[in-house]
């Protein structure tokens, strides 16, 4: 049974057996966005619980104008966000992954080098991104790590593709600034 077609049912009778076989298709994705924002376990698995409930509540807002899956990333991307924005000190805990130094790299490799073997450099990108704001880490991430398309972001976002550049223009720009001075 397709995403949209259980969901129509799941609102329809209000059945939580049903809503256990979405949890089941999207758990995983949802633990693993979660723990990408608080990067501890304990915490992303009652994120991840807090979420599917908050989906079970909202099921019904759900209009089908995008797939299931994208509702559902979207959902889970806005929630963390607002949960590590509400969290001074989760802002500044946040996990994101680190590269080589960012100006020797064109826009589209210039994060998340899993294979980098400079520390120190590292140790300088992880101390800037944690100076920008969770806006702009969010951003970034969606683009560097996830590899959305501006499209995507556009639609995870509801913002418009030019917004969408020029958020992550000014993202890659305060963290230059912000990777300088932690230099």
């Amino acid at each position: 049974m397709k995403d949209e077609e259980l969901v129509s049912r799941i609102v329809s009778n209000n059945d939580t057996e049903l809503f256990g076989i979405l949890y089941d298709r999207f758990s995983k994705v949802v633990y693993n966005k979660c723990y990408s924002f608080v990067n501890n376990e304990d915490e992303a698995k009652d994120l991840t619980q807090d979420v599917f409930l908050k989906i079970f509540v909202k099921l019904s807002t759900f209009q089908g104008k995008s797939k299931f899956s994208t509702w559902v990333y979207s959902f889970t991307y806005n929630y963390c966000v607002n949960y590590v924005s509400r969290n001074p000190i989760k802002k500044y805990e946040t996990r994101f992954l680190e590269s080589h130094m960012i100006e020797n790299y064109s826009e589209d490799a210039i994060f998340f080098n899993e294979n980098s073997t400079d520390y120190k450099e590292d140790e300088k990108l992880k101390l800037a991104l944690n100076e920008i704001s969770a806006d702009d880490k969010s951003i970034l991430l969606l683009k560097y790590q996830n590899n959305l398309s501006i499209k995507n972001i556009e639609g995870l976002l509801g913002i418009g593709s030019s917004a969408v550049k020029m958020r992550i223009k000014r993202a890659r720009e305060r963290l230059a600034v912000s990777y300088e001075m932690a230099c």
